[in-house]
């Protein structure tokens, strides 16, 4: 069985990546998760809708997704059960790997994103978080309903989740690579080996 990156539909609502428990967050954190969705929104279209090189856009994205994004916390919930298993390397591996995949899927698909736009919606309080809801508008495509779901992680703003359309984009990657490890008999290694082949592919 293949390893599944993150699709097209995910290039610019990947950043990664709905299943929190805990204490509902104040009032003051959903108009500040508004507000923090607004400004990582604008940072987002604007280094899209740039002019300078690929790699430049790419330096830029990588300073957004590291900024805004808790890239650690969704890996580690992507391998599931699987990360117990995995050795302190094994761990290591993935986790860079997961990074590299999240940017390369998001910087991969800039040109289709060029002149898309978002509005606002209502903030939810949704476990230990805030839920932000937004619609996205590209030139010639349907609107696309999108959920961020914003946390506190060590006293920071992250992007723990998005929601497309009713789907969970960390949840999906999850179920993909809990397929692929189980066809493949729960070995994280290979996962990590599928990851750096498929990676190797995308620079090719």
């Amino acid at each position: 069985m293949s390893l599944r990156l993150p699709t097209r539909r995910s290039a610019i609502i990947a950043l990664s990546l709905t299943m929190l428990a805990g204490v509902l967050p104040p009032p003051a954190f959903a108009a500040d998760a508004a507000e923090f969705v607004k400004q990582t929104g604008d940072a987002l279209i604007s280094t899209i809708n740039s002019s300078g090189d690929a790699a430049g856009r790419r330096q830029r994205m990588q300073q957004l997704v590291d900024q805004s994004v808790d890239v650690d916390g969704i890996a580690k919930f992507c391998l599931g059960r699987f990360w117990r298993s995995a050795t302190p390397q094994q761990q290591r591996d993935y986790t860079t790997l997961f990074h590299e995949v999240l940017l390369n899927n998001v910087t991969g698909k800039l040109g289709d994103y060029r002149g898309v736009h978002f509005t606002i919606g209502r903030s939810i309080p949704r476990g230990d978080g805030t839920a932000v809801q937004t619609t996205l508008l590209r030139p010639n495509a349907a609107p696309t309903q999108v959920e961020w779901l914003i946390a506190d992680v060590g006293g920071a703003m992250k992007i723990e989740d998005m929601i497309a359309e009713g789907t969970s984009l960390r949840v999906t990657q999850r179920s993909d690579y809990a397929s692929f490890l189980q066809h493949n008999g729960g070995n994280v290694q290979a996962l990590i080996d599928a990851m750096r082949r498929q990676l190797a592919q995308l620079r090719g």
